[in-house]
């Protein structure tokens, strides 16, 4: 073994930036034991040692415990085998960046959401981390409704639940946006058809609640911090939606508050 190649623990430690201490920890706990010895008894240390070395600081890095590390450390005796450490090291750095993008984004927009609930309101502010962290992408609703309008809501409704809503919400969105392009009059029969299938999808959605109703109305009034998609929809039907209303709750008898 070229004795030019070798260092001692000082030496690789002040290449590796570690301490001295670390490297003697490494080499009792069996992660990183000195792979030759000099003739006075000092162990020393291989570049390919140091290529090991850079394998578990890096997963350390990555929050991996050194048992976890232990178990992930490749061999790296052929060019194969370097590869394949390498190419585990990307993955696994890869996985982490991905992660920490991920809650990047859920950090920034529960900021945003904060900024613009513009109150201390903690149930609410757990409720949408919880969202966040579950990759709802309707979280921002949120912030529309009080605390305990959205706690009835969240008991009330399995995710499958809301996403019928959701989806009966687009599918009657389509509908009237459809009815608007044929001509049809808000106080049409196809149109009170679709006004009838909205109240049932409110109800759905309060649960009969009609203290509910002023949430969603500001929810409605509220449209520049909507989801794009659900903006455009809205804005478009919103006229035409109101008249059919109008005409479905006053042949039903259907009283509904001012608010």
């Amino acid at each position: 073994m070229n004795s030019e190649n070798l260092m001692t623990v000082g030496e690789l430690a002040s290449k590796m930036n570690v301490t001295v201490r670390t490297l003697q920890y490494y080499d009792k706990q069996g992660l990183l034991k000195p792979s030759s010895q000099s003739e006075g008894g000092r162990r020393l240390y291989t570049n390919k040692d140091m290529i090991k070395l850079n394998q578990i600081l890096s997963l350390k890095f990555l929050g991996f415990s050194l048992e976890d590390i232990k178990s992930r450390l490749i061999p790296i005796d052929t060019p194969k085998e370097v590869d394949n450490a390498l190419k585990e090291q990307a993955s696994i750095i890869q996985d982490k960046i991905s992660y920490l993008q991920e809650a990047l984004t859920a950090i920034e927009s529960l900021r945003e959401e904060i900024q613009q609930i513009n109150s201390i309101d903690w149930k609410k502010y757990s409720d949408i981390i919880s969202l966040l962290q579950s990759k709802n992408e309707n979280y921002w609703v949120v912030k529309y409704f009080d605390t305990d309008s959205f706690h009835k809501i969240k008991t009330s409704f399995t995710s499958e639940d809301s996403e019928k809503i959701i989806s009966t919400w687009h599918e009657l969105c389509n509908q009237i946006i459809q009815l608007k392009s044929q001509n049809e009059l808000p106080t049409g029969s196809k149109s009170q058809l679709v006004a009838k299938d909205w109240w049932n999808m409110v109800n759905r959605f309060t649960g009969g609640d009609i203290t509910m109703l002023k949430d969603l109305v500001n929810f409605n009034k509220d449209k520049e911090n909507w989801n794009t998609d659900w903006k455009e929809k809205q804005t478009l039907i919103d006229d035409f939606l109101e008249q059919a209303l109008f005409k479905y709750f006053k042949d039903n008898n259907i009283e509904v508050p001012k608010i």
